[in-house]
C-alpha cells in the first residue's frame, strides 16, 4: 500500500509543479503580448493626435496595471501552488488515512 501512496503522492506532486509552470509561463506571455499590443496602440493615437497625449498616456497606465495585476495573481498563485503546503496533495494524504486501518 505505501508504494501506491508513494506513487500517487508523486504524480500529485509532479502535476501541480506542472500545472505551476503553466500558470507562471502563461501569464507572462499573456502580460508581454497585451503590453506590445497596448503601446502599439497608444503610440499610433499620439501619432495621430499629439495633442490628446496625456490623456491617453493616463488611460495607457490604467490598463497597464490592469494587465499587470492579472499577471501577478498568476505568479501568485503559481508560486503558492509550487511553495505551500499542496492543498491536492492534502486530499490525497486524507484519503489514503481514511482507507489505511489503523491498527496492524
Amino acid at each position: 500500500m505505501s508504494i501506491e501512496l508513494a506513487s500517487l503522492v508523486a504524480t500529485v506532486q509532479g502535476m501541480t509543479a506542472i500545472a505551476a509552470a503553466l500558470l507562471i509561463g502563461l501569464a507572462a506571455l499573456g502580460t508581454a503580448i497585451g503590453f506590445g499590443l497596448l503601446g502599439g496602440k497608444f503610440l499610433e493615437g499620439v501619432a495621430r493626435q499629439p495633442e490628446l497625449t496625456s490623456m491617453l498616456m493616463g488611460r495607457m497606465f490604467l490598463v497597464a496595471a490592469l494587465v499587470d495585476a492579472f499577471a501577478a495573481i498568476s505568479i501568485a498563485m503559481g508560486l503558492y501552488l509550487f511553495f505551500a503546503q499542496n492543498p491536492f496533495l492534502g486530499a490525497v494524504l486524507k484519503q489514503a488515512a481514511s482507507a489505511t486501518p489503523l491498527s496492524s
